[in-house]
């Protein structure tokens, strides 16, 4: 048996929080809402995702960062949602954390647990999480306004507590 998961990151989400008030709609004068261009910025994450394709459940972690330590702690994360037989294909780029020589030892210790699949150079659209997170991008991380790093962390598992970005 086996689970196919389609993985990527999504490093450098903003946490930014408005400088100044928006400016709510006026019927018959300003049909939209106002933002002024100034704002603070609270620093970013990472979102490591992957979706597993024959069930549509999405795995994540969120992160300050996006080096081995963190997508090992992923893997981690996705072997414990499976039982130990199933083996778990993992569709993801090949990227440098990916291959690392902490991602190796890692995978040393979990072997033939998981098998890895790398898309063709420039062509990471063909891996379904960029659907997912394409579609996170346009319904809410282009425009939302936050005080924190935390308060964005919360918005983002709540959406997918939620099932708002699936797909």
């Amino acid at each position: 048996d086996m689970v196919i998961v389609s993985y990527d990151e999504k490093p450098g989400i903003q946490a930014i929080e408005n400088k100044y008030p928006d400016l709510m709609p006026v019927s018959g004068q300003y049909p939209t809402l106002s933002r002024d261009y100034e704002y603070k910025r609270h620093g970013t994450i990472s979102l490591l995702a992957g979706i597993d394709l024959l069930t549509g459940t999405v795995h994540y972690k969120i992160f300050d960062k996006h080096r081995s330590e963190e997508f090992i702690e992923f893997l981690k994360h996705t072997d414990s949602m499976y039982p130990k037989e199933i083996k778990i294909i993992t569709i993801l780029d090949n990227v440098r954390v990916h291959t690392s020589k902490k991602t190796q030892r890692y995978l040393e210790t979990v072997p033939q647990r998981f098998q890895f699949v790398f898309t063709p150079k420039h062509a990471s659209w063909l891996n379904i999480i960029e659907s997912l997170f394409s579609k996170m991008t346009r319904s809410m991380l282009r425009e939302i306004r936050v005080s924190s790093k935390e308060e964005l962390i919360i918005v983002i598992r709540t959406s997918f507590y939620n099932s708002y970005f699936l797909i």
